[in-house]
Order: C-alpha cells, then structure tokens, then sequence
C-alpha cells in the first residue's frame, strides 16, 4: 500500500487535502470550489486503488464555508462520474463558526480490500505528466486520466496503479520498488511534485504493452532504474 491505513484486514482508509485553492480572494491557485474538490478527492480514489480497494463511503471536510459545500459534492460526484463507477455515499462536515480568508478541504474515503486475480510481475511506467498548481489548470491533457486508468484495472491491462505525490517519481519509484538507492531514469523531473498526482506508475505485463499505448497514448512513458 502507499498512504493508506488497514483496518481489520480489508477496509481502507485514504485521506488527501488542498489548502489556498479555490473561490476565495486570498487563495494562492484560483479555481472553481467544485474542481478543487474533484482534484482532492481524485488523489484520494487512486490511494484506494492503489491499495486494491473500492471505496464505499466518503468523507468532505470542509474548511470554505457553508456556500462551498455543494459545490464540493458536486466534484467528487464528477470524479466518479469520470471514472465510470458509482459514487460512494457522501457525508462530512462544514466549519460554519469560524470564517477562513483561504480555501481549505479534505476528502477521506473508507474502502473495501477487493481480492484480484494474481498477475505476474511487470514493468513499470509514468502515466500523465507531474504538474502543480496553474500548471494543472493549464495542462489538462497532460494529467493522467482517471477513466483511462480505470480501464486499464478492469481490462487487465495494468497489474497496478501507484499515485505520485508532492516528493515525486523518484520518490515513489524507490518506495514501490523497495529501495532507497535506485538510480531512476525518465524523460520527466523526476524531482518534481505531482499536484494532485497529475502522474502516476503503472506497472503492466511485457505482452500488454501494445494495448497500453494505445489506451494511454504518449502520456505513458518508459522508466529506466538499476
């Protein structure tokens, strides 16, 4: 597993937040209420697969306000929708007493382990491009898709999906691999933050290369290490 906490055996739980983005006038990256709360919640979902689990409930703290509330609904319900699968039930809380001059909100979602058909090992690629703040707004089709990487779970085309986060590819490489001195190699930063995991490692089996081309486009990009 990556960032998740395992609870009796086969729930999951995964947490991801985002400070100083979204409506207000002293936010550092504005954007809509209801597109922070898609990329919060989209980091969230691929923790949960990443850990092999489906979510059944999720969790909005909403630091915004009361008017915000809806709208952030309203973004994970489209990450969901983007993604094919139904959406959990919603619950949360919203902080009304005290009145911040930034955004701020977390999603947590609660999961179910799901046992999957054991896949010999693969090789591992970068999907998507590490970008942050602006650059997400500005690049979207460079952010690795939520859909297509769904695709890939249910079509066996990928073993697994790893999220990269603030640290980087380099970073989660040597984590999922296991090794702190792996010397990696990519066309990419590999330094450099990933936002809300704009890109991601996915591992795939040698004979499903081709059909992952084709589903990931030039956004899927090879990883050299030793």
């Amino acid at each position: 597993m990556r960032n998740a906490l395992l609870v009796d055996d086969n729930i999951i739980v995964t947490t991801d937040n985002s400070g100083g983005i979204g409506e207000k006038e002293q936010d550092i990256v504005s954007a809509t209420d209801r597109l922070t709360a898609y990329y919060s919640a989209r980091v969230t979902l691929l923790e949960q697969w990443a850990a092999r689990a489906e979510p059944f409930t999720t969790l909005i703290h909403n630091f915004s306000g009361h008017a915000s509330w809806a709208k952030y609904v309203q973004g994970v319900e489209d990450l969901f929708q983007e993604a094919g699968v139904p959406c959990p039930q919603i619950s949360g809380s919203t902080e009304t007493n005290m009145e911040l001059v930034q955004s701020a909100i977390a999603v947590t979602m609660i999961g179910k382990r799901e046992e999957r058909v054991s896949m010999p090992d693969g090789q591992w690629f970068t999907y998507g491009t590490p970008l942050v703040g602006e650059e997400v707004l500005a690049n979207a089709d460079e952010v690795a898709s939520i859909r297509r990487i769904r695709q890939a779970l249910d079509h066996q085309i990928i073993n697994r999906v790893w999220p990269v986060g603030s640290q980087g590819i380099l970073y989660e490489v040597r984590r999922v691999m296991n090794d702190d001195d792996l010397k990696v190699e990519s066309e990419l930063d590999i330094r450099k933050t990933a936002g809300p995991s704009t890109v991601v490692l996915v591992e795939l089996p040698l004979e499903k290369r081709v059909a992952a081309e084709k589903l990931f486009g030039n956004l899927l990009r090879e990883i050299d290490f030793e």
